[in-house]
C-alpha cells in the first residue's frame, strides 16, 4: 500500500474542532481510504482503469464501509487503509447502478467507530458542510452548498436531487459529506462545473445518503437492491445545443446490436419526444425492466429512422467480484 500524498488544504479552508458541534476527531477516522484493482479484461477497465483510489465511509461496527460504485466495481482486490495506519483487505459486497452507491466488507478489524448517517435534508442551499477525505483533517474542507438539483450523467443515470457543494474537494470520490451536526449526508461522486450566483464555479456533486436507506439490507444480503434491473442499452447520449446525441456505444450492447449509430441523434422514445437527458432515460425506464425492447426514434443526419432494442441487466456485462 503506497503512502499517502503529502499535500493538505490550507488552514483556514479546514474545519477545526472548536468551530464544530461534533467530535471532528471521530468523524475524520470513519472515512478510510479505498484502493481497488480491476482486471484488465473488466468492462469499466477502459473507462475507469484497472487502479482505482478514493474514500470510504465506516457505517457499520461490522466494518461495513459506503462508497461510490465506480471505485469498486469489478474490483478483484481491494485494499482499506484507516488513519491510524491500519491496512485490511476489503470485499466488493454490492454496487447500486441506480443511486451509484458501493459497499465493502472489511475483512477484519478497522477499530473506527461507525459515522451515523443522518439525511441530506440538513444541507440546504447557502449551508456549511464539510467535506472529508482520507487522511485526517488536512484532507478536510469547509464547503458550502450552492445548489440542490436533478442530475443527468450520460452513462444511463438520473439523481432526482443531487447535492452540489464548493470549493472542489480534490479527491471526491467516495469522500463524505458530513452535515453542521456531524452526521453522514451524502458521497462525493463527481467533480463539476456549475454556476453559481452568475459565475461558473468548480464543485463536487454528492449523492444524498438518505437514498441508501431502503434498499441497504438488500444489499448487504443479496448484493443488489430487490428491484427489477433497469432497462440498459448501453448507449452514452449528450445533450448538445438541443439535442440528445450519441457520442459513444458499448461495443455488442442492446444499442449497438440494435443499430444505433455514433453521432445519432435520439429523438423519441416508443414514439414520445425525448426533451432532455434525464427524461430520455426515465422514457427509456418506465417502458419496463432489462429484457424490455425500446423503441427509438433516431435522426441520422436529414435521415429519421426506428430502431429497436433489446435492452439489457447491465451487471450481466460485469465481472462478479470474488470472496477472499
Amino acid at each position: 500500500m503506497a503512502a499517502r500524498e503529502n499535500w493538505s488544504f490550507p488552514e483556514s479552508l479546514q474545519p477545526r474542532p472548536e468551530e464544530v458541534a461534533f467530535d471532528l476527531a471521530a468523524a475524520l477516522d470513519a472515512v478510510v481510504q479505498l484502493r481497488s484493482h480491476v482486471p484488465e479484461e473488466a468492462f469499466t477497465a477502459g473507462i475507469l482503469g484497472t487502479e482505482r483510489v478514493g474514500n470510504g465511509v465506516v457505517i457499520g461496527e461490522d466494518g461495513l464501509v459506503l462508497t461510490i460504485g465506480y471505485l469498486i466495481t469489478e474490483a478483484q482486490t481491494i485494499w482499506i487503509a484507516t488513519n491510524r495506519g491500519a491496512v485490511l483487505q476489503g470485499h466488493a459486497l454490492a454496487y447500486d447502478q441506480a443511486t451509484g452507491f458501493g459497499l465493502v466488507l472489511a475483512l477484519g478489524d478497522l477499530a473506527v467507530r461507525p459515522l451515523a448517517r443522518g439525511s441530506s435534508a440538513s444541507c440546504g442551499v447557502g449551508e456549511e458542510v464539510y467535506m472529508l477525505g482520507a487522511g485526517g483533517r488536512a484532507h478536510a474542507l469547509k464547503a458550502r452548498v450552492f445548489a440542490r438539483r436533478e442530475f443527468a450523467g450520460y452513462w444511463e443515470y438520473v439523481l432526482d436531487e443531487a447535492i452540489l457543494t464548493a470549493p472542489a474537494h480534490p479527491q471526491w470520490g467516495g469522500a463524505a459529506l458530513v452535515a453542521r451536526d456531524g452526521r453522514l449526508a451524502g458521497i462525493g461522486s463527481l467533480l463539476v462545473q456549475e454556476l453559481d450566483r452568475g459565475r461558473l464555479t468548480q464543485g463536487n456533486m454528492s449523492v444524498p445518503v438518505e437514498l441508501l436507506e431502503p434498499i441497504l439490507d438488500d444489499l448487504v444480503r443479496y448484493g443488489r437492491a430487490n428491484r427489477p434491473p433497469r432497462a440498459w442499452l448501453g448507449m452514452y447520449v449528450q445533450e448538445s445545443e438541443g439535442k440528445l446525441v450519441v457520442g459513444g456505444l458499448v461495443t455488442g450492447g442492446p444499442a449497438d446490436r440494435a443499430g444505433v449509430k455514433l453521432g445519432d441523434a435520439v429523438l423519441e422514445v416508443a414514439g414520445e419526444r425525448a426533451t432532455g437527458l434525464a427524461d430520455l432515460f426515465r422514457r427509456i425506464w418506465a417502458l419496463g425492466p432489462a429484457g424490455t425492447e425500446i423503441p427509438l426514434t433516431l435522426a441520422r443526419g436529414a435521415t429519421r429512422l426506428e430502431v429497436r432494442a433489446l435492452s439489457a441487466d447491465r451487471n450481466d456485462f460485469l465481472l462478479k467480484p470474488r470472496m477472499h
